[in-house]
């Protein structure tokens, strides 16, 4: 009897894979000749029993092209049909590994094989192009679903814009991706909003990523508080400290309640333009608003008091700490 030690273990040699079990030494040569291949078991002709074995089989393997060997045995077998998980985990090994046609192979064969398509296929698809850095595959994946009669959801598309506009020369393409969900049935939302903004916003177009948050309202996408904090930030780096503080008023209008990150934003700004009046007032108000100051806020304006040779005034800040 096999010992534990090498219950379910998977030996590999560069032709042959030997799979010990407890009840049985199961080998199968591996010949570039696919007539050649042959299959030795103690108990039946195929080594594998069931689609589950498989999946299993192939989900252990560390080097994908022996996981897609092992696919590729099965395949052969009369009657043998992969199960659907067995070809996401594949599909997610060799992207890994950048074997990417082998991939388009997989995705392909999914289709003429008349598997149900799922939103998982694609986020792994996705997932994998953009772990391999290859904005191009990426946004070609948002079309392949639509080829494949498959309607993108929000989450696939915010996954594909945030991938494009880490690249500097992708923003415009993920612009235009933007725009264009709309006319496939794909309703970008909040998330969506923000990527691109943010993008804009730190490509130094502040004014189309204006354009884009007055846009939300018109399309009745209710914004959020990050997106009020990206335009502040980015208006801020501008110097334009006047009109985040206009913008933080119409936060503070509409409701919202903003976090430690916004007013650490505008107390920095406000500090830098010397506006340190204004700066004292918004570490007053951020009590009253529910938003108590800690370390850093208070630092930033005793730090401002003290450029200004205000000591007094510092000291006012420390006492209130």
């Amino acid at each position: 009897m096999t010992s534990p030690s090498l219950h379910r273990s998977f030996l590999r040699s560069p032709k042959t894979l030997v799979t010990l079990s407890s009840h049985r030494i199961i080998s199968f040569n591996f010949s570039k000749n696919p007539n050649q291949q042959s299959f030795y078991s103690s108990r039946s002709n195929f080594p594998f029993e069931s689609p589950s074995r498989v999946q299993k089989l192939i989900a252990s393997q560390s080097d994908p092209l022996l996981a897609k060997e092992i696919f590729e045995c099965a395949s052969r077998h009369p009657n043998f049909r992969h199960s659907y998980s067995t070809y996401l985990i594949l599909i997610l090994k060799l992207g890994r590994s950048r074997q990417f046609s082998l991939v388009d192979d997989l995705v392909r064969r999914l289709k003429s094989e008349s598997y149900p398509i799922t939103p998982t296929l694609f986020s792994y698809l996705i997932r994998v192009y953009g772990e391999a850095d290859l904005p191009d595959k990426t946004l070609k994946t948002f079309y392949t679903m639509l080829q494949y009669g498959f309607k993108p959801l929000p989450k696939h598309l915010n996954r594909i814009l945030a991938i494009l506009v880490s690249h500097r020369n992708f923003v415009r393409p993920a612009f235009d991706l933007f725009r264009d969900a709309h006319r496939h049935g794909v309703s970008p939302n909040t998330h969506s909003y923000n990527i691109l903004m943010r993008a804009f916003c730190l490509n130094g177009d502040v004014s189309i990523a204006y354009h884009l948050f007055n846009k939300m309202f018109k399309r009745d996408i209710v914004p959020d508080i990050e997106c009020y904090r990206i335009l502040m930030q980015a208006m801020c780096r501008k110097s334009q400290v006047n009109g985040a503080m206009d913008l933080f008023e119409d936060m503070l209008n509409k409701g919202f309640v903003p976090d430690s990150l916004t007013y650490t934003t505008l107390l920095n700004s406000l500090c830098r333009k010397k506006k340190l009046r204004e700066a004292y007032k918004l570490l007053c108000r951020m009590k009253i608003k529910g938003c108590n100051p800690d370390i850093v806020h208070y630092n930033t304006v005793i730090l401002g008091f003290c450029r200004e040779g205000r000591a007094h005034d510092a000291c006012k800040v420390i006492i209130d700490m």
